[in-house]
This record gives structure tokens, sequence and C-alpha cells, in this order.
């Protein structure tokens, strides 16, 4: 009765741990039919592709460049949250003006967990892109209570390792969650005639410096000048470090 794109997204609703009812307005999906689908099918999805850092021996994620990505978006605009059986729902938060961000962040995702659907959420200007597996955490270490800004961030050995080695990846990430690339301007005195001046420049924006240093030490390994702007802010806007930016980030899309 139903096709796929409808049972992945009606489960993907339930992972998110609204009720049958609720999902069964939503989406036209029996609460019978949901409740089989709980039962029969959502099991053998995550049966399927193996957890890299739950091996005898931990190993990395598979595609490094798409995780160390991946990193800066849940970094940035991402949380994990326990729903039942041992899953966790990860939700990363896209603003609806960026599609081409959009379709990145569910490609990072599906990279990192292959056998699991991924679904994406409308709200009010923007797409939550979410997906349910039990294995977030063994990826994302720094899942935890409370907000990001409020505790500490810090990398595990094997993550500093990726970060280290794809640090555009993971900046790009990060600006794609936390920053801009926006157009600054200013006027000056030529020859008595006073001209507007423009000029690019990225900021990103985090509340935690722990991030901010995750980012500031990314951008150090790449040789990208910055500086701290204020508390919130880092600015880059020398414009051989605008170029470098320009070359491996660009301007959301």
């Amino acid at each position: 009765m139903y096709d796929m794109s409808t049972r992945e997204r009606a489960l993907a609703l339930v992972g998110q741990g609204r009720s049958l009812n609720s999902v069964s307005k939503e989406t036209g999906v029996s609460r019978a039919f949901l409740r089989s689908w709980q039962t029969r099918i959502e099991p053998l999805k995550r049966a399927g592709e193996p957890c890299p850092r739950c091996q005898g021996a931990p190993g990395p994620p598979g595609d490094p460049a798409a995780y160390a990505y991946l990193l800066g978006l849940y970094l940035g605009d991402g949380c994990i949250n326990a729903h039942r059986r041992g899953v966790y729902v990860l939700r990363i938060m896209c603003d609806n003006a960026w599609p081409g961000l959009i379709d990145a962040c569910e490609a990072g995702i599906r990279s990192a967990r292959p056998d699991n659907s991924v679904s994406r959420v409308k709200k009010d200007g923007c797409v939550a892109v979410t997906a349910a597996s039990k294995h977030w955490p063994c990826f994302f270490p720094q899942h935890g209570p409370g907000k990001k800004h409020e505790r500490t961030i810090a990398l595990e050995p094997w993550q500093q390792e990726i970060v280290h080695t794809r640090s555009w990846d993971f900046i790009r990430g990060l600006v794609h969650s936390d920053g801009c690339r926006i157009t600054n301007w200013t006027t000056r005195l030529v020859k008595g005639e006073r001209k507007l001046y423009e000029y690019p420049r990225y900021f990103f924006t985090n509340t935690s410096s722990d991030i901010s240093r995750l980012f500031t030490d990314a951008l150090d390994r790449v040789g990208v000048e910055w500086r701290q702007a204020n508390r919130r802010n880092i600015s880059i806007a020398r414009k051989a470090s605008v170029a470098l930016m320009d070359v491996h980030v660009g301007a959301k899309y």
C-alpha cells in the first residue's frame, strides 16, 4: 500500500519521539502499519552496516573527509537525542536558504551510516536533517547533557587525526553551520572625492570557546590569518586568506 519513501519518512518521524497518532495524521499511514514497520523493518535496518568504532579494534569512519565535514556541522548546529531501546536521533538544523548545504548535510550523514534512512523535517525557516542509529554517540563522543557552550568540547585522538588531515573539510562544515561570507564596505577619499570601497570577509560565530578554538587551530594549520573580533566572532579579512577560503570553502549555496 505504501512506497518505501513513505515508510522511511514515517519511521523517521516515529524515531524522533513522535506519537504514532500524530505521525499517522501527518503521513496518512495507519497506526497498525506504523507498529508493524517498527517491529519488522526498523530492526533489520539497524543490523546492517557495522559501526567502525564498535569493532574489536576501533577504526575511523570509512570516509574521513565526509566525517570531518559532518563533525563541523554537528558541532555548530547538531544535536543527538536518546530515543528508546538504545537508539539515538541525530538532528542537524539547516537554513532553508541553502538547499545545497542541506544536500551536503544529508550526504554526510549517509556516508557515516549508509544503511540508515535520512529524513528532512520541515520547520519554520529551516529543515532538520535527521537519522536514527544506536551508534551516533560512537561517532560523536562530544554528545552529552546540556548545551555545548556550557560544557567542555574536546576531540578524541582518532577525531584529532581526522581533523588534522582533513582540516579544510572540517573548516567547511563549521562555516556552513555557524559561519558566513559577507561583503563589507567603507568609504575613502580619493583625490578629494569620497568613493565606496567593498571587500569580502568571512565570519564564524559560536558561543563555545572550545569550538571556536578548534576552528582557529584548523585555520592556523592551513595558513589562514584570523582575528578575534569579539568574544563570539572570528573574522577573516586579509585578502590572501579570504582567497584561500574562497577556494576551499566558498559562500553557502
